[in-house]
């Protein structure tokens, strides 16, 4: 009798391990795992224990950049165990030329951002005529009395012809669309009026393209956003080019800075861009660009990208892009923008830039001969690692623009 009651506790004891493990997975499930899973042939695995079960996948019509229909899947755990219902949606395997190419990009923006505002002393007193009018750094200034403006130097020239009267300006702030009365003050010592705020319409830097698209003629490029460097706003483009570049220098990161790729920029446009978001700039290529330097590669399913060992392509000298290797080393599939953590292991590149630069943003990721992704960021203090986001995410982009 004793020994059968210890036996019923120890079962219980492993029920409730059972229990509690399975409830776990099924939490795990529901945070860690996509709402939208893409599949080719309606299969797809996460961590070697999730699975989908049952129904027909939706198609994707990428000419109509919409989804046919959308079909609710349930994911097992261990093919047996249903633990979380997701979106599933068909989807043919595709190919893009992989580039690993530095490149300049010239931007400019649609409207004007506000990156700074300051004091101003009138008669001994301390104004601010912009932080008044209720305008903050990263607006972006759309026109001033109905006007439209596109540069700095434009909202310099309006300000300054000025007779102490006020401005109606119309703000664009995180897609809401304000407007302000400013009134400027009048700074006897300088014989001008102010308004207090420092404005700026264009950026300039270097990256790296990830892939072209030759089923769309479109170039896609960096992974990340352009963001203003003061505000760290998403710098709205107007208008901007992807021009070449000539690698010149490297500057090592170390785990105190981390430095960059220096490139002197070339005469030849590769691409007009016209979008900017937060998986990476596009844009339309030009007919000057040369896929010989170019592979195919088939664009990998976010759920085919393993912790391990991959390459990355990348420009660091004269000689053009070049496979190195590294390591996937974390999967994040319900994180928008980090979706990978990767290691740099080659110990040429390490030498060579002391891991992730600035300029490699875009770096394509290959692992078992698919495009994973690109590099986007790298982690600060430990230039050795950096942040990814999965090619398939910037397919998407690419298509649906």
């Amino acid at each position: 009798m004793k020994f059968l009651r210890k036996t019923i506790r120890v079962l219980t004891a492993v029920l409730a391990v059972v229990i509690a493990a399975v409830f776990g997975m099924i939490l795990f499930a529901d945070d860690a795992l996509p709402e939208m899973i893409y599949t080719e042939g309606g299969s797809a695995s996460f961590y070697n224990l999730f699975s989908l079960e049952g129904g027909d996948e939706a198609s994707v019509d990428y000419q109509s950049a919409q989804r046919v229909s959308e079909v609710r899947k349930e994911l097992m755990l261990l093919n047996a165990i249903p633990v979380a219902e997701k979106t599933v949606v068909n989807q043919s395997a595709q190919s893009v030329q992989v580039s690993g190419n530095s490149f300049g990009i010239k931007l400019y923006t649609n409207g004007v951002i506000i990156v700074g505002t300051r004091d101003i002393t009138v008669d001994g007193k301390t104004v601010n005529p912009s932080k008044e009018a209720g305008l903050l750094i990263g607006d972006i200034i759309v026109s001033i009395n109905s006007k439209r403006v596109f540069s700095s130097y434009q909202v310099e020239e309006i300000l300054n012809d000025n007779n102490g009267e006020s401005y109606k300006i119309k703000i664009n702030r995180g897609g809401s669309f304000k407007t302000f009365v400013l009134t400027p003050v009048y700074v006897e010592n300088e014989g001008c009026y102010k308004a207090g705020m420092w404005v700026r319409d264009s950026t300039a830097g270097i990256g790296t393209i990830t892939f072209f698209d030759e089923e769309e003629g479109r170039i896609a490029a960096l992974g990340h956003p352009i963001t203003d460097v003061d505000t760290g706003e998403i710098m709205p483009m107007l208008n901007g080019e992807a021009v070449e570049t000539k690698v010149t220098s490297v500057i090592k990161s170390t785990s105190a800075q981390t430095d960059s790729i220096c490139c002197d920029f070339l005469s030849n446009s590769l691409a007009t861009l016209d979008e900017n978001t937060r998986y990476g700039v596009y844009g339309d290529y030009s007919s000057s660009v040369d896929f010989s330097a170019c592979s195919p590669y088939q664009v990998a399913l976010p759920q085919e990208a393993e912790r391990g060992f991959c390459q990355i392509l990348t420009t660091v000298d004269e000689s053009g892009p070049r496979l190195f290797s590294a390591e996937i080393t974390r999967i994040y599939y319900n994180d928008e923008e980090k979706n990978m953590v990767i290691k740099i292991t080659d110990n040429s590149l390490i030498e060579q830039t002391g891991g992730i630069v600035q300029g490699m943003s875009g770096t394509p990721i290959i692992q078992n001969g698919k495009l994973i992704g690109a590099i986007t960021h790298v982690i600060i203090n430990n230039p050795l690692k950096g942040y990814a986001v999965f090619a398939h995410t910037m397919l998407e982009q690419c298509k649906n623009q």
